[in-house]
């Protein structure tokens, strides 16, 4: 019996090492602008466009609860403050209902990180890797802006 748990046993331990050795890593930032909801109204068709991209910034990296509660209730001020404040309580409900990271969609709570990923705050190194990402999303749209000069 004792011969026929040490594979098993080797196997968890060396799973374990390998987990906490090789910390998962943050895709690179990605925005699909407002999801499956119009970046605009019929006048302004990006009218609301930069509230969703920061929105979509706040759930690619995550975090804890609190912090997806304030990134949907911005999302919602900042809607409002453009005018469409009954659309702005629109997206907050969709948010709430269609973000959560127990749900394996491309727009959960913590998109960037592999599924699940749950309520989690980032730790030092998470946030590093969020901002070396940033860094390089950065540059990129800054060299296709030169390119367009």
């Amino acid at each position: 019996m004792y011969r026929q748990l040490v594979p098993a046993t080797n196997a968890i331990v060396l799973y374990t090492l390998c987990s906490l050795t090789f910390a998962d890593q943050i895709a690179p930032f990605t925005s699909d602008g407002c999801s499956a909801f119009p970046d605009g109204n019929t006048e302004e068709q990006t009218l609301w466009l930069n509230c969703c991209v920061s929105h979509d910034l706040s759930y690619w990296k995550g975090g804890t609860y609190e912090e997806r509660i304030k990134a949907d209730a911005e999302l919602e001020s900042c809607v409002a403050k453009l005018g469409e404040t009954e659309i702005g309580k629109l997206m907050y409900a969709g948010v709430r209902v269609g973000g959560s990271p127990y749900l394996p969609m491309p727009y959960r709570w913590g998109y960037g990180w592999p599924f699940p990923r749950g309520y989690q705050a980032l730790t030092n190194e998470e946030k590093q890797q969020a901002k070396q990402q940033l860094r390089q999303f950065i540059k990129m749209l800054e060299s296709a802006e030169a390119e367009l000069k």
